[in-house]
């Protein structure tokens, strides 16, 4: 898919070519994710029918679940009234978005004026990851 497409220009990208991306598990309602996109990640998210991000750490497109096998299907794409947010309704494949091996990577919760994990670890990210690889 063509990144000069029409519909691409309308998003209001950053000062880097990225906008910040919301993926909401479309079951639960729960939001699973906070990631960036450039222009050939969403565009390629389209084409694939499965989220891919732009890690900014390593500088590169990122394929969820490209070492994980925790692919999202992408079953809707919105764009914020401002049109500088995307928001992914998704199907989380195995349930775990997050590298920690938790449903989602919000699992912290301010509780007593500390963050402390509220959701439970559903696969040891040992388990998922080989030692040699970082998550994104």
């Amino acid at each position: 898919m063509p990144t000069n497409a029409k519909w691409l220009n309308k998003v209001r990208w950053d000062e880097h070519g990225l906008v910040p991306v919301i993926a909401q598990e479309a079951a639960s309602g729960d939001v699973v994710m906070f990631a960036w996109m450039n222009r050939e990640a969403l565009a390629r998210t389209v084409e694939l029918g499965e989220a891919v991000y732009w890690s900014r750490s390593r500088k590169k497109l990122w394929h969820k679940g490209e070492e994980s096998g925790h692919t999202q299907k992408v079953l809707d794409i919105r764009l914020d009234c401002d049109e500088d947010v995307v928001l992914l309704r998704i199907e989380q494949k195995g349930g775990i978005a997050c590298h920690t091996g938790r449903h989602s990577c919000f699992f912290q919760q301010l509780k007593d004026e500390d963050w402390q994990a509220v959701e439970p670890v559903l696969q040891d990210p040992a388990t998922i990851y080989s030692q040699d690889k970082k998550h994104p």
